[in-house]
């Protein structure tokens, strides 16, 4: 008996030292510097796809190469959602439910999508524990990092605990049956997985900003990526975004390109530059010339306030998952553009893999992996990275550095844009077409290209050449 006892005395004693270890690590949590405009100006955002990061798919595994992000100049990261993942009307490849396959070693390879949320306040089990969850927060502010956290404000899956004990949170037919999200025609959007939240219920707020508050105060997260934010009415931001801000500084990013979503200082921080991407993707493909893209840039600055940020980006988990891979949409023309994304006023995007040249469709609904070998990509987003954190002729944030367009002698296959700020000045010139092209450019003096290192001169009425797709980077 007294063996038993000092046994169960031991276990006492190394699960309490454990518990302690576990809470002490989550106290050193550095303090990190608050999400300041001066941060936003010079940062890289990186978008982690936790489930096809590494072949374990797990916290953990992403956890131990974020010193590896920092060399990429990525200061921002955005979890893509965290959250466990409904098991009723689960989504498998092919876009069928799960349970309509028979065979069963086929089934169990469908985890779902992402975005059926069962509950908002826990983590995914097949990535982890809240310990791993609050050692990847720790790992990435002890690297100067900030991180936000995917959020699902416009449905849940058909699972949460919201459709039994709030059934009145949702969205309902004229037969009183919850709904998945519909057009605006009452057609379905195609999200069979999910339930439509409604926001006509004033209640429904409440809990869904308990829920957010959550996130910040107990985890240690620095912002959210909302999830369809423009399907979102404006009012619910307009209440929710201050009310966490009043908790603490937060970066918040809306998948939306409404400038409504923008206005003032109480909303969304950034916003999608969608418009800008597809525009990108219809050069590279030959569809569309540099004159759309100059037509792109003046409406911008009209729509938009000049505080406003757009994120840049060439690839992301949809585009990647459902339209197709940069090599795929942008071909020869892939570092062109990914230089374009640093160079306009913005924050640049890196999709998980993008760094490894990732060249395959990642699968949605199961499990998969992105490469984990240095290639063509990495020294580019490298020095890419390097020249967005610091050099402020790339400031794109609030106080964004100006952009000039510099005409030239082939203006709608020449691209070349002047950025300063604070005394420095970078300028940005490629062909963006499939063509080699001659043409002339209204800059003199030297220049060092800065992603090769070679000095540059120019002088009045020179002709110059660009291969297809080439671009230079030039600063003082």
């Amino acid at each position: 008996m007294k063996k038993i006892f000092l046994i169960c005395l031991l276990v006492v004693i190394v699960t309490s030292c454990k518990e302690k270890n576990t809470k002490d690590a989550v106290a050193e949590v550095p303090v990190v510097k608050t999400i300041t405009d001066d941060v936003l100006e010079s940062a890289v955002i990186y978008e982690a796809n936790i489930r096809q990061y590494s072949s374990e798919g797990t916290f953990d595994a992403f956890t131990k190469d974020i010193p590896q992000l920092k060399e990429l100049g990525v200061k921002v990261i955005w979890l893509m959602p965290v959250f466990p993942i409904s098991e009723t009307k689960r989504k498998a490849t092919g876009g069928d439910f799960a349970s309509l396959i028979e065979d069963e070693a086929t089934r169990d390879r469908m985890l779902g999508s992402y975005y059926a949320v069962s509950d908002f306040t826990k983590v995914n089990p097949e990535f982890g524990t809240k310990e791993d969850f609050q050692e990847l927060i720790v790992e990435a502010h002890n690297n100067d990092m900030y991180v936000i956290l995917d959020w699902v404000p416009n449905h849940t899956g058909w699972d949460h605990v919201w459709l039994k004990d709030h059934p009145d949170f949702y969205t309902k037919n004229a037969d009183g049956e919850i709904t998945d999200p519909l057009n605006e025609d009452g057609t379905p959007v195609g999200w069979a997985d999910v339930a439509d939240l409604n926001y006509d219920n004033k209640a429904l707020w409440e809990e869904m900003i308990v829920e957010m508050k959550y996130w910040i105060t107990e985890e240690g997260v620095d912002g959210f990526r909302c999830d369809v934010a423009g399907s979102v009415p404006v009012a619910f931001w307009e209440y929710s975004i201050p009310k966490l801000r009043a908790e603490k500084d937060i970066f918040m990013l809306a998948e939306a390109w409404e400038p409504e979503l923008l206005k003032g200082d109480t909303l969304f921080d950034m916003a999608y530059a969608w418009e800008g991407h597809h525009v990108m993707n219809e050069i590279a493909q030959g569809k569309k010339t540099v004159l759309d893209l100059d037509a792109y840039m003046v409406k911008m600055d009209s729509v938009y306030e000049q505080s406003d940020i757009l994120m840049n980006f060439v690839t992301n988990h949809d585009e990647n998952s459902w339209n197709g891979t940069l090599k795929e949409r942008m071909g020869d023309a892939s570092e062109a553009m990914t230089a374009l994304i640093y160079s306009l006023p913005g924050m640049p995007l890196i999709y998980s893999g993008q760094e490894y040249d990732l060249d395959h469709r990642l699968l949605f609904f199961e499990k998969d992996e992105i490469p984990h070998t240095k290639g063509k990509f990495w020294p580019v987003l490298d020095k890419l990275g390097s020249l967005k954190n610091h050099n402020p002729a790339l400031n794109g944030a609030k106080n964004k550095a100006s952009y000039q367009r510099i005409s030239t002698s082939k203006d709608s296959k020449i691209l070349a844009f002047r950025r300063d700020k604070g005394g420095k000045e970078l300028i940005y010139i490629a062909n963006l077409s499939k063509d080699s092209v001659r043409f002339t450019v209204p800059i003199t003096g030297d220049f060092k290209n800065a992603m090769s290192d070679e000095n540059v001169s120019f002088v009045p009425d020179e002709q110059h050449n660009l291969e297809p797709w080439q671009y230079l980077i030039l600063i003082k």
